[in-house]
């Protein structure tokens, strides 16, 4: 393990302009054992983006299914009246998870205001491909399995954006929805992509993707924050539960995390329930152990944790202001991993 070696990476990847700040927490089932800020403070927070979809919204699925108030087998048109077609009737809420449902990425247009609209335009979209055939990284199904979590269609009784404590994570003011403005000073400012109506202006502690701030800073695919030390104590818990500790609060058990963390059967796909998995061409680089899963988010974000090593890595920046490319970010990711894993 070279904690020297990453740190290089980083301080590599700041002064190439790839992000203005970063932070980053490894460590281990009984803690964390490596801590730092670069350009900033170590308790700023940060735009998670998608990393909300395995933090809050997998989570709350999997207590749903734990508690047995949702199937994974549950089919989206028993939970959504438009969701009609002979082409997508076969879809469950598994296939939203593993990114196999044949929705599209993104929806064509700019996003429509407020849930009923979302609800309409993801439901009746035409699909990108015969559901299950392969797997396209889609924003549109965790929207709706954000949804589905809430007490609406799913009758699960989680609210994201209010209580989704309930799903078993660690609520405070250093990982939430919406920060509240007296942390103002603590959050790594984002800018909006160009198609953005908010382009023009600095984002401070409004959510970064269009999507979910059209529904209020609150959806199932983006919208959370923290600090490293917050997605820490959240890796710690799945790592532990992955490792089989049986201590963990719920749903954190060992079978429940398993089961979300098993790569599926789709063909050419590494997903996993939610989470993805290690592919040597991934973001988590070349050096993790098979039994290796994480997410990444488009702001510049990152969580892999690795149970076979007894390992996680967080790694948080904003690069999306102003700063790198997708392509620079994920060159960075994969070289921190391998740094540190030596």
């Amino acid at each position: 393990m070279s904690v020297d070696a990453a740190r290089a990476v980083i301080e590599r990847g700041l002064w190439d302009g790839v992000y203005p700040v970063a932070t980053v927490e490894v460590g281990d089932s009984g803690g964390a054992t490596w801590q730092e800020a670069f350009g900033t403070s170590i308790d700023t927070l940060f735009d998670l983006a998608s990393l909300t979809k395995v933090i809050a919204t997998t989570t709350a699925v999997m207590r749903a299914v734990g508690e047995g108030t949702l199937r994974l087998d549950r089919r989206v048109a028993e939970l959504f009246d438009e969701w009609r077609g002979t082409d997508r009737e076969s879809v469950t809420v598994r296939d939203l998870l593993e990114h196999a449902s044949g929705l599209p990425a993104r929806l064509v247009d700019q996003p429509p205001q407020g849930r009923r609209e979302f609800e309409h335009e993801i439901c009746t979209i035409a699909l990108e491909y015969a559901p299950r055939s392969r797997s396209i990284y889609s924003d549109l199904g965790f929207i709706l399995l954000g949804f589905v979590v809430e007490s609406g269609p799913g009758q699960t009784g989680v609210r994201l954006g209010s209580d989704w404590g309930q799903t078993g994570v660690r609520l405070g003011s250093d990982l939430n929805f919406n920060p509240p403005a007296d942390l103002r000073a603590r959050i790594a400012p984002t800018t909006p992509m160009d198609e953005d109506v908010r382009r023009g202006r600095t984002l401070v502690g409004e959510v970064h993707d269009n999507y979910a701030a059209a529904l209020d800073g609150v959806a199932g695919h983006a919208g959370l924050f923290g600090t490293a030390a917050a997605v820490g104590v959240f890796a710690r818990t799945v790592l532990n539960a992955r490792r089989g500790d049986t201590h963990q609060p719920f749903p954190f058990s060992p079978e429940l995390v398993a089961q979300f963390t098993t790569k599926t059967t789709v063909p050419g796909s590494s997903r996993a329930l939610g989470w993805d998995t290690m592919l040597p061409t991934s973001s988590c680089g070349t050096k993790m152990s098979p039994s290796a899963f994480g997410h990444v988010g488009f702001t510049g974000t990152s969580l892999w944790i690795d149970p076979d090593r007894d390992r996680y890595f967080v790694l948080l920046t904003n690069r999306v202001h102003g700063a790198g490319t997708l392509e620079q970010i994920r060159d960075v990711r994969r070289a921190f991993h391998d740094a540190y894993l030596g």
